[in-house]
């Protein structure tokens, strides 16, 4: 079983924004909190200037945006569900621009 400890890194909660530690251990998160003691055999990872993300993030998907005269065959639920089960766990749908440009439409 590995274990990682992710050392230093910026850490975005519902409650806060920290830097802090990450410790997993068989690809879970055992330990959230500042300077934990590693384990022996821990493989130390230097987060430090960097977010600490807790799964893929795809910034370009296309749920429910039409594309070339189609759409894709998944929806959200299931689109979802099947980012979620390949360790994506943010996704943000692709926005295209309207004809009209946006501007002044009001």
């Amino acid at each position: 079983m590995t274990t990682n400890l992710i050392r230093g890194g910026t850490v975005v909660t519902d409650r806060a924004r920290e830097r802090t530690d990450v410790l997993t251990s068989g690809g879970r998160i055992a330990a959230i909190g500042k300077a934990i003691d590693a384990p022996v055999g821990t493989n130390v990872i230097d987060a430090g200037g960097c977010f600490v993300m807790p799964g893929g993030i795809d910034p370009h998907t296309h749920m429910q945006l039409p594309m070339m005269g189609t759409v894709v065959a998944d929806d959200f639920f299931t689109g979802t569900a099947a980012a979620a089960a390949g360790g994506t766990t943010t996704i943000l749908d692709f926005v295209g621009p309207e004809e009209s440009g946006g501007q002044g439409d009001n």
